[in-house]
């Protein structure tokens, strides 16, 4: 059975960085690392949970690699004799594991020379996996476009509809792009929207409950945001009762502590709730976020069965947003995106009319009917 390629640990802590940085799609760092988008995540992950250590007084050092050894060992391939010998070894192993064996910048042995002990083309050593297709890139997007007018499409509903539309796609593509978008159908959303394995679930609160001020009912949701080569995820957070947008953050992939860091800004700017409300999914029962509320007071509620319309105000939204803001521009970078959302939601929260309110923007209700913070402190808007 082959192995997986071992990757220095600088290399992951690089790829690890530029993940942070928000600045491409995984898709395209995958493409640009030559790994796949599953590792990026992982080492994403491992690079957070233990950022920590390094500012810990009296921590145990990690046993270095001892660099000169590996390299003699690693000369000993150029070696006839050793090449002898290494080879018919060699062959037992997997492609994969022998790609891994391979330095670039070995001192003596060119990467052809090592790809010939090891009994590998070149070619196979520079492959790198590709991101998603420019054709199913577009697919995405029409996929998203359809969802917005019709959330209640599955599947089988949805790959009907493309191949209306003259584009050859079966269940499995599109179960896939779906899947991969982050898009659940509504009727199904109770079932299909679960927790990881081992994190708690939380009851349903809002049954019968009146929402009549600020700050009573918060909630949070995440939708998939298209850009010209990839795709980002966005997290808000919203005010139930006023529609005002809290918070928000943007990532290229579906960790917790993206929802996190918006969530504690919300808290930052505008104190706490009464409620918070999300669906099921991995991201709000993950503990970072359900700790976060329990140690601030806060009461924690979950969409539960046939109550999908709960999430119904930033559904909305994200159908405005996309709209009005992202289908309208094809942005390149995560910083291009960053600037025009912010632009966007001030828009939204400051300006935009809102039917709910008599055509009040929310930020305007939002501070009018808040008790607690004077006028003079009020700020009115996103960043």
């Amino acid at each position: 059975m082959s192995k997986r390629k071992q990757h220095a640990p600088a290399f992951k802590a690089k790829v690890a960085l530029e993940v942070l940085k928000g600045e491409q799609t995984a898709a395209e760092l995958a493409s640009r690392f030559g790994v796949h988008p599953t590792l990026i995540h992982q080492w994403k992950r491992a690079l957070l949970e233990g950022a920590s250590g390094v500012f810990e007084r009296g921590g145990k050092k990690t046993p270095e690699v001892d660099e000169a050894q590996v390299k003699e060992l690693h000369a000993k391939i150029g070696e006839l004799a050793v090449a002898n010998d290494f080879c018919p070894e060699s062959s037992s192993l997997g492609a994969g594991r022998r790609r891994g064996m391979i330095e670039r910048d070995h001192p003596t042995l060119s990467v052809g020379r090592q790809c010939r002990l090891l009994s590998l083309s070149r070619s196979s050593f520079y492959y790198r996996p590709a991101g998603e297709t420019e054709l199913n890139l577009d697919l995405m997007r029409l996929i998203d476009e359809q969802f917005l007018e019709t959330p209640f499409y599955g599947v089988r509903q949805m790959a009907r509809h493309l191949r209306n539309e003259g584009h050859a796609v079966n269940d499995k593509r599109v179960r896939r792009l779906m899947r991969l978008m982050g898009l659940m159908p509504i009727y199904q959303k109770p079932n299909i929207s679960k927790p990881a394995k081992g994190h708690k679930r939380y009851p349903y609160l809002l049954r019968g409950l009146r929402v009549e001020r600020p700050n009573q009912v918060w909630c949070a949701d995440i939708t998939y945001l298209p850009m010209r080569r990839g795709f980002l995820y966005l997290v808000a957070i919203m005010d139930w009762h006023t529609r005002k947008l809290l918070a928000w953050r943007l990532s290229n992939t579906m960790e917790a502590e993206f929802c996190v860091e918006a969530l504690t800004e919300a808290i930052q700017r505008f104190g706490l709730p009464e409620i918070m409300n999300t669906d099921q999914g991995s991201q709000f029962t993950s503990f970072a976020w359900t700790d976060l509320l329990r140690r601030a007071g806060v009461r924690i509620t979950m969409d539960g069965k046939g109550r999908y319309l709960d999430n119904i105000f930033l559904e909305r939204l994200w159908r405005t947003l996309k709209h009005e803001c992202v289908y309208l521009h094809a942005w390149e970078t995560g910083s291009e995106a960053r600037a025009g959302l912010r632009n966007w939601f001030d828009f939204y929260n400051r300006k935009r009319p809102h039917s709910t309110h008599g055509g009040q923007p929310p930020a305007v209700v939002y501070w009018q009917r808040n008790p607690i913070i004077p006028p003079d402190q009020q700020e009115q808007r996103v960043a």
